[in-house]
């Protein structure tokens, strides 16, 4: 009876095994939904299409890119934790997937155990720019004004625990500065009164300041990321002037947790690939990006440093939302 009973169980493992086996073959066999937290025709929204596309091609099956905007991406970042952990949901968001833990008291999620990171996608580096009538040639030239004139010189952000803001807040506590962080209802607005005067500085991504910079309506000063961008290799970044700043807004695909490892690495597989074929790459380097890939345990430590990063830079700027 128990050689019985042993042979039987083999049999069911080895049923299980073949079948999930098989589902890994076979994944994709119906529409992928990539789920994007934002409003259509932003920088997530790019970056998702032009993934879907590489995918469907590669595979076979359509990736659908699906907007959920609203709550500082919380619905949509929602949507995808509770949906089955099969490989037919997914989420392609910024890292704004850990500067909401920080922000809100109730997100209805945690990044740490309800996501499967897939892998880094892209990232771009912020640019910080001034109005010319602000007598700074250069970053350090403005932290000395700044110093120089304590709480008087504006900063312009897209909203509260927003990639402008925190780079607002992360420039104050590096640089050891009091500036005046204004609050506006989105980039289109912080754009509009940088260019107009109303305010003296503003972060904001290389795509939507370049014309700006190009045409003399704002100067730059810094880049925020670890490198000078390729596309504007005459501006210094922040680290040159203040050691160790770095902000770049990443882009990362996630998959509910309990999708099963070999969905996850077949998916990994496929987008790292994609983002190496020069149509990809050229798509995303037009759009400032720089197409990254990595490995999932790569990517989750990631998520690990910038969790802990955010802790620190919002617990001393106590910022919160209710």
């Amino acid at each position: 009876m128990t050689r019985i009973l042993c042979a039987v169980c083999c049999a069911i493992l080895l049923a299980l095994n073949c079948a999930h086996a098989a589902q890994a073959v076979q994944y994709p066999v119906k529409p992928v939904r990539i789920i994007v937290p934002f409003a259509a025709a932003g920088g997530s929204d790019i970056m998702a299409r032009s993934l879907a596309q590489a995918l469907t091609n590669a595979t076979g099956q359509q990736f659908i890119v699906e907007n959920r905007p609203g709550a500082n991406a919380l619905i949509g970042t929602e949507a995808v934790a509770k949906a089955a952990g099969d490989g037919y949901t997914l989420l392609l968001t910024t890292n704004i997937f850990t500067i909401n833990p920080w922000l809100y008291s109730n997100v209805p999620f945690n990044v740490e155990r309800d996501f499967a990171p897939v892998t880094l996608a892209g990232s771009t580096p912020n640019l910080l720019a001034i109005h010319p009538s602000i007598p700074a040639r250069s970053l350090k030239e403005l932290i000395a004004l700044a110093k120089a004139q304590p709480g008087q010189l504006t900063i312009a952000a897209a909203g509260i625990g927003t990639p402008s803001h925190l780079a607002a807040e992360l420039l104050k506590q590096s640089a050891k500065v009091d500036l005046l962080v204004v609050q506006y209802k989105g980039t289109g607005s912080t754009l509009n009164d940088l260019v107009g005067g109303q305010v003296a500085m503003s972060f904001g991504t290389l795509a939507g300041l370049a014309p700006f910079v190009k045409s003399g309506r704002v100067r730059a000063l810094a880049i925020s990321g670890p490198k000078r961008a390729p596309t504007m290799p005459e501006i210094p970044t922040a680290a040159e002037t203040l050691p160790g700043f770095d902000l770049l807004t990443w882009y990362g695909v996630f998959a509910p947790v309990g999708t099963p490892r070999d969905i996850v690495m077949r998916l990994n597989a496929e987008i790292v690939k994609s983002l190496g074929t020069p149509d990809v790459k050229q798509r995303l380097v037009a759009q400032g990006f720089d197409a990254e890939g990595n490995t999932p345990e790569e990517f989750t430590e990631l998520i690990r440093r910038d969790l802990a990063r955010w802790q620190k830079v919002i617990g001393a700027a106590k910022i919160r939302v209710e």
